[in-house]
């Protein structure tokens, strides 16, 4: 995470970290995913970074223990972000393919229209997802719970 978080301060891409540093994309990918880097890559990152290979390995290593390398409320916004980022991804794939199937459907057989049900299938995997990334069953959370338990009982918790 500390990687990452020295990265976007920085305005710059995983390609760009990348080849500032000499390593692979695949390389940064794994590191800002959890890996444990070698001491090669983490000597190529600390001079990209400016630090002392010391202060990246210390930051690692408090990181690991749960200790203040990147504060929780950051390290939320950026798994956030990623899932975003993957949501967008998603949507972004769902209409050009259904669209295209559209086209193909329309173009083959107008009579018999079947691209509702991959439409409707996809449909559903995306709300899915969307109602994963955003939380959105609210209505059915924790407080939800406890005025029903309240309401139950006839008096607070």
């Amino acid at each position: 995470m500390i990687v990452r978080k020295l990265r976007l301060q920085r305005g710059w891409s995983q390609d760009q970290l990348a080849t500032l540093s000499g390593l692979s994309v695949r390389t940064v990918q794994r590191i800002e995913g959890g890996q444990a880097p070698g001491l090669e890559s983490l000597k190529a990152l600390a001079a990209v970074f400016e630090l002392d290979i010391s202060q990246l390995q210390e930051s690692e290593m408090s990181e690991t223990k749960g200790a203040q390398g990147v504060a929780p409320d950051e390290r939320e916004a950026m798994e956030f972000v990623q899932g975003l980022k993957g949501f967008y991804g998603h949507l972004i794939s769902y209409g050009l393919v259904i669209s295209l199937l559209w086209v193909i459907n329309l173009v083959t057989s107008p009579g018999h229209i079947w691209a509702w049900w991959p439409m409707l299938g996809w449909g559903i995997g995306l709300g899915a997802h969307a109602f994963n990334l955003f939380k959105l069953p609210k209505w059915l959370g924790p407080d939800w719970e406890r005025r029903q338990v309240e309401r139950r009982l006839g008096r607070k918790l």
